[in-house]
């Protein structure tokens, strides 16, 4: 047996170094057996997380599809409704039109008044003078027309 004490000593650094090895080893040992815990884990969140993903893209697809078919809807309605809004707007203008017409024909057909209004206005209006006294006849409109006015001018005088 031919050992130096060279030797000797390098064998115990060496056994000494691979002692102070083993704890780290434990340790590394632990951590790997920690990570293969989380990567099943991983895995199965992973495919946990492909379904959830196909279920929202289906979703979504069934969505847009729906939302489509809301909007042909929407839309055939608006189709259907744009004539009648011209319609409407058309009878709308011509009701302006014959309102108009109407305030100025009432405005002619009321004799001019200052803000004061008679003292006493009569209940009824004078009869009309028999025909044949050089006035036109008058028809019933014109007469229930100088009735009604005459009545609304009462009213207001009061």
């Amino acid at each position: 047996m031919s050992f130096s004490w060279l030797e000797w000593g390098l064998q115990l650094v060496l056994l000494l170094l691979l002692g102070a090895a083993i704890p780290f080893a434990i340790r590394l040992e632990r951590a790997l057996r920690e990570v293969r815990k989380d990567r099943a884990a991983l895995e199965v969140t992973a495919k946990g997380m492909s379904e959830v993903a196909a279920a929202a893209e289906a979703a979504m697809m069934r969505m847009r599809a729906t939302a489509e078919l809301a909007g042909r809807h929407v839309q055939e309605r608006v189709t259907t409704a744009e004539p009648l809004r011209d319609d409407l707007r058309f009878l709308v203008e011509r009701a302006e039109t014959l309102a108009d017409r109407l305030e100025s024909l009432v405005r002619a057909g009321r004799p001019m008044t200052s803000y004061e209004a008679p003292a006493r206005a009569p209940a009824r209006p004078p009869p009309a003078p028999p025909p044949g006294d050089g006035q036109p006849l008058r028809s019933q409109a014109e007469r229930d027309l100088l009735r009604a006015l005459s009545v609304g001018l009462g009213r207001v005088a009061r």
